[in-house]
């Protein structure tokens, strides 16, 4: 890292746990759920290991950096603890039910006033996919930004990045800075948090802004700022499907039709050797007694 005062800003965002804490019950026969739990996603703290492993070979500084209420402080504490130079904490009320193109307004500010060299962040969220945001962002600004991002080496001023392409293959990218690079989950294991720097994290204060520090109008932020209203919506009626077990007799190809065709057998076909007015007689006799259409009209 050729620049002494190379800046990293990691985004970290908030999951729910797919694996949630169980116990046994008293006759240890049955476990119950704890209740939802929430940890920092997987792929952000790969992206914070991955600027603290520039950090520590050379000189620079790790700031992070979460959009929502105090419960954040927990991950922005867990991120000290394993090495980062600065927490910070972004939200006001105003901010909630933001869609991807409003939060992209708040980390496109957020940016614009740290001026940043790098911005790492995980290429998509552990419990809902993909987020558009982070990109949305870098373009807002003018920046590149790189995507499913292995893994980073600076030069100079330009930075060079393994990422994941298509099919398994592997792609090397060079970008200026400043970028954004959206690591992959699982791209590098996250260092295990210092004992003394954990001790020491829950001391420390972490920064605190709102709407004042930003300087937006509140037009672009929350609700109000986004483009994709949300919706009523409702869980999905049961449709059970019939299993169907073929018939061990029958040779393999029958068997496999069975299944795809779920044991609905099919129906034996009729063919006509009529000439062509017989067929369409036939063919009206039919829809007739069907009731697609009415009755003959002399």
């Amino acid at each position: 890292m050729a620049n002494k005062t190379t800046q990293i800003l990691v985004l970290i965002r908030e999951t729910c746990d797919p694996q949630p804490p169980v116990r046994l019950t008293a006759d240890g026969y049955a476990v119950r759920n704890r209740g939802l739990r929430r940890i920092a996603n997987p792929a952000d703290l790969c992206a914070l290991e991955m600027a603290l492993q520039l950090v520590d070979s050379n000189e620079g500084t790790v700031t992070v950096v979460a959009i929502g209420p105090n419960r954040l402080d927990d991950h922005l504490r867990l991120a000290l603890s394993m090495g980062a130079n600065r927490a910070l904490r972004v939200w006001n009320s105003a901010f909630q039910g933001a869609d991807a193109v409003s939060d992209a307004h708040l980390e496109a500010r957020i940016i614009d006033i740290i001026k940043p060299d790098l911005i790492f962040t995980g290429s998509g969220l552990l419990d809902r996919g993909g987020d558009p945001a982070p990109a949305l962002a870098a373009a807002n600004l003018g920046i590149p930004y790189v995507i499913s991002a292995l893994k980073v080496e600076c030069k100079d001023d330009e930075v060079e990045v393994l990422r994941k392409s298509d099919r398994g293959a592997r792609q090397r990218i060079r970008t200026t800075m400043p970028c954004t690079l959206l690591f992959e989950a699982g791209c590098c294991e996250p260092r295990y948090p210092d004992q003394d720097l954990l001790i020491r994290s829950l001391d420390m204060d972490i920064e605190v802004w709102n709407e004042a520090e930003l300087g937006l109008p509140m037009c672009v932020l929350g609700a109000s700022g986004s483009l994709l209203a949300k919706d009523k919506c409702s869980f999905p009626r049961m449709n059970p499907q019939r299993t169907v077990t073929p018939d061990a007799n029958l040779p393999a190809f029958d068997r496999i039709l069975a299944l795809l065709s779920g044991g609905i057998k099919p129906r034996e076909g009729k063919v006509h050797a009529v000439s062509t007015e017989q067929t369409v007689d036939m063919l009206f006799n039919i829809f007739e007694a069907e009731g697609l259409i009415g009755g003959s009209e002399t």
